[in-house]
């Protein structure tokens, strides 16, 4: 696979999901071992981060299959992706437009775009769940630190390049060169951290089930 088509936020979306699994995790086993703490309804909770993690996981199953898709298929999430941010400006669909324009290997890709549509985001944290906000500034980060790279690149080659200019030039490029490698690599965990996630979604979903059976047989 070329490197441009790596997956190249891959690295922060599965930090993201592990901190989410781990967080499903925890709060499964509250659940089976409860602390001497009077009981409080938990639904509404549950029902609200179950849903975040279904989308969430539903968004990055579609950028991957936006990066390594055919052209038909990349134009076809693109323009979903867009319509959806423009009948519902803001919150969930903006975060999914943005992480789209942001994702390495499809025509459209516009990464300053997705850093705008970012900011806007971040400036306005109410319209995100917690999680989503985690990531808006994750995904930010790393097109601060992409577009940066990128601007002295061009800041250098726009030079008469000496000696200094040529050195300065050839690391930046190495830093790039680096940055892609690890993406490549790090998009395998991406998928394992994927699939952990399925995993705790489906066992919050059966100890809910569960419990809302218990309470049906009762007198």
């Amino acid at each position: 696979m070329r490197p441009e088509r790596s997956f190249a936020t891959g690295a922060l979306r599965g930090t993201l999901l592990a901190v989410l699994a781990l967080a499903y995790g925890c709060s499964t086993l509250s659940g089976l071992y409860p602390a001497r703490q009077p009981k409080r309804p938990e639904m509404p909770s549950i029902d609200r981060d179950m849903q975040v993690a279904a989308v969430l996981a539903d968004t990055i199953q579609t950028l991957q299959r936006l990066a390594a898709g055919s052209p038909a298929e990349q134009a076809e999430i693109v323009t979903a992706a867009r319509q959806a941010y423009e009948r519902s400006p803001g919150g969930g669909a903006q975060l999914r437009y943005a992480l789209t324009l942001a994702t390495l290997g499809h025509a459209s890709r516009d990464a300053g775009r997705a850093r705008q549509l970012l900011r806007e985001l971040a400036a306005q944290p109410e319209t995100l769940a917690p999680v989503e906000r985690a990531l808006t500034l994750l995904e930010l980060a790393q097109l601060d630190r992409e577009l940066g790279l990128v601007g002295d690149n061009e800041r250098l080659q726009a030079l008469a390049l000496s000696d200094a200019d040529q050195e300065h030039l050839a690391a930046a490029n190495r830093r790039l060169q680096s940055t892609s490698d690890e993406n490549a690599r790090l998009r395998r965990q991406v998928e394992e951290l994927q699939a952990k996630l399925d995993a705790v979604v489906n066992i919050e979903r059966n100890l809910t089930e569960r419990k809302s059976n218990t309470e049906g047989r009762k007198p």
